[in-house]
């Protein structure tokens, strides 16, 4: 598991190295010689797309979402678990929404095609599938650990109020 998100956040730094290349040349041939790829405009801003749904599944993971956890730090362990437990249902919810609404829009979003590259909507849309079912696949089993009693403390406040550093790999600092 730990290769596969090493791969997504590879993918992730090839995208926002290609999303600043174009976006970077595009200024660049704007000013010195008063033209542009407009091809780049649109293949960056599908770029961009990719990398926020894509980003949301790794920092799912990484518990690197913002959140307040005043309220949960001041409950009991039960507390705490019965807080996870709706949380990560509300979060299945959500997840079941999108990927159900995505599916409804997919023949649109398939016929579509965007204005300059005619890449079909459905290439950048299509990644609420991937980035709905990460985040609800992480979500359930977080779910079922915290159910069956074995969701460790820390993965009980598992939000940040820094974006410094991520309280899981905080966590997992401290136990190496």
């Amino acid at each position: 598991m730990n290769r596969a998100f090493q791969a997504i956040e590879t993918l992730l730094a090839l995208l926002l190295a290609a999303m600043v290349i174009m976006v970077f040349g595009n200024v660049v041939l704007r000013y010195v010689f008063n033209s542009g790829i407009v091809v780049s405009e649109e293949l960056s801003r599908i770029f961009f797309v990719w990398i926020t749904f894509i980003g949301a599944v790794v920092a799912m993971r990484d518990g690197s979402h913002l959140g307040m956890d005043t309220f949960v730090r001041a409950l009991t362990r039960r507390g705490r678990i019965v807080c996870c437990v709706l949380s990560q249902s509300l979060i299945l919810v959500c997840c079941a929404m999108l990927l159900h609404g995505t599916w409804l829009q997919h023949e649109v979003n398939a016929s579509t095609l965007a204005p300059v590259t005619e890449i079909p909507m459905i290439w950048v849309h299509g990644v609420v599938y991937l980035s709905a079912s990460g985040i609800g696949f992480h979500a359930l089993v977080k779910l079922c650990r915290a159910v069956t009693g074995r969701i460790r403390d820390s993965e009980l406040l598992e939000t940040s109020a820094s974006e410094e550093i991520p309280p899981v790999a905080a966590a997992e600092r401290a136990e190496r």
